[in-house]
C-alpha cells in the first residue's frame, strides 16, 4: 500500500510539473516598444493633443486645425476652426467627444469652444494685441487655467469657473523676470490640482511658479534646467506620483544638446533638483508618465525617451521627432503628437 501511495505521489508531482512547462508564462513588459505612426488627413504641425481613451483623442495645430478620432485614429473629423486659417492652435482641453476647448498662440490669442464634436466653433476669449498664449489646464469640468507670456511685466493668467463659457485674467498673477516667458511647444507648460498651481518659464530665466491658493498668491522657485537664452528652458512638466514631479526642457535650437535638460520635485514643486542618472537624450518638449508600468516617456524633435526609475535616468527607444506627449484620460494609453500631421500610439 505504501508504494502505491509512493507512486501516486510521484505521479501528481509530474504532473504539476509537467503543466508549469507547458503552460504559457506571463511575460513582463519592461520597455516601450516604439510608436504606431497613424494617418491622420493633414501636414499640419500638431502640438495640441488630449487623448480620453485608446480610442478617442483631439488634436489641434497650425492652419487653424482641429481633429477628432472615435476610433483610435482609423478615422478623423477635422476642419478648420471658425476659418481662422493661419491661426496656430497649440493647446486643446476636451472633457468628452462632444466638448472641447482650443487655444491659439499668437495673434489672435483667442479660446474656442465646441459642445458638438467640431461641428460649430464659439469664441469665448479674444486677447489684448501683445498677448501669447502658451497652453490652458483644467483642475475639473468646470475649473480652469490658461496662461500666456508676460504682459506689462506680469504673467497673463486666465481664469475659468464654467468649463470654459467665459474667461476672467487673474489680477494676482505674479511678475516675470526679465528675458523671461513660455514655451508653447505641447500645452503642457502648467499644471493644475485642486487649488493649487505649477507653472513653467524659460529664456533668460527659467522659474517654476506655485501657487496653492488658486492663483491668489505665488511663489517663484528657481529652476536647475538650462536657461539664459531665448530658447532654453522648461518645456513641459507632469505629475509622476504623490508628491513627484517632473520637469523637462532644454534648447530648441539644439535638438542634441542634453546637458541641464531635467528636473525633478520630490514634495509636490516646493523644491527642485537635477538628477545625478543619464539625461534625456536632447532638447524634450513634452513628458508624461504612464503607471501601468511606471515609465516616463519624454518627447523631442530628435526623439522619445523612457525612464523607469523615476526620471533619474532615461534610455532612448525612438527616433522619431515629436512634439507632445499625453496619458489618455482614462490612463490607458500614451498617445504623441508632431510636425506634418503625425499622431502615434506607443507600442507596448
Amino acid at each position: 500500500m505504501r508504494k502505491a501511495y509512493h507512486l501516486l505521489f510521484l505521479l501528481v508531482l509530474s504532473a504539476i510539473a509537467w503543466a508549469s512547462c507547458s503552460s504559457p508564462q506571463a511575460v513582463e513588459v519592461r520597455t516601450p516598444l516604439g510608436w504606431k505612426i497613424l494617418n491622420t488627413p493633414t501636414k499640419s504641425s500638431l502640438r495640441g493633443l488630449c487623448p480620453l481613451t485608446e480610442e478617442i483623442a483631439w488634436a489641434t495645430g497650425s492652419n487653424g486645425l482641429w481633429m477628432l478620432t472615435i476610433d483610435g485614429g482609423l478615422s478623423w473629423d477635422h476642419g478648420v476652426i471658425d476659418g481662422l486659417d493661419t491661426v496656430d492652435f497649440r493647446d486643446i482641453e476636451a472633457f468628452n467627444a462632444s466638448t472641447a476647448i482650443a487655444v491659439s498662440a499668437g495673434q489672435p490669442a483667442v479660446i474656442y469652444k465646441t459642445t458638438d464634436s467640431g461641428k460649430t466653433w464659439k469664441r469665448k476669449y479674444e486677447g489684448p494685441e501683445e498677448a501669447f498664449l502658451d497652453g490652458l489646464v483644467f483642475e475639473d469640468d468646470r475649473r480652469g487655467y490658461a496662461y500666456g507670456d508676460p504682459v506689462n511685466g506680469k504673467w497673463m493668467i486666465l481664469l475659468t469657473l464654467n468649463g470654459g463659457e467665459s474667461w476672467e485674467p487673474l489680477t494676482t498673477a505674479p511678475k516675470a523676470q526679465k528675458g523671461e516667458a513660455g514655451f508653447a511647444a505641447s500645452g503642457s507648460g502648467i499644471l493644475a490640482k485642486g487649488h493649487r498651481i505649477w507653472m513653467a518659464s524659460g529664456g533668460l530665466k527659467s522659474n517654476i511658479y506655485y501657487s496653492e491658493d488658486g492663483g491668489v498668491d505665488w511663489d517663484t522657485i528657481p529652476a536647475p534646467i538650462i536657461q539664459g537664452e531665448p530658447s532654453q528652458g522648461i518645456f513641459s512638466l507632469s505629475f509622476i506620483n504623490g508628491k513627484n514631479l517632473v520637469a523637462v526642457g532644454g534648447d530648441y535650437l539644439k535638438p542634441d544638446f542634453n546637458q541641464n535638460n531635467i528636473s525633478l520635485s520630490f514634495d509636490e514643486g516646493i523644491t527642485w533638483k537635477k538628477p545625478e542618472g543619464t539625461p534625456p537624450s536632447g532638447y524634450r518638449s513634452g513628458v508624461t508618465y504612464f503607471p501601468a508600468y511606471s515609465w516616463l516617456i519624454s518627447v523631442g524633435t530628435n526623439g522619445s525617451d523612457y525612464s523607469i526609475d523615476g526620471g533619474n535616468n532615461w534610455t532612448k527607444f525612438s527616433d522619431i521627432g515629436l512634439h507632445a506627449v499625453k496619458r489618455s484620460k482614462n490612463g490607458g494609453a500614451i498617445w504623441a503628437s508632431g510636425g506634418e500631421g503625425k499622431v502615434a500610439l506607443l507600442n507596448f
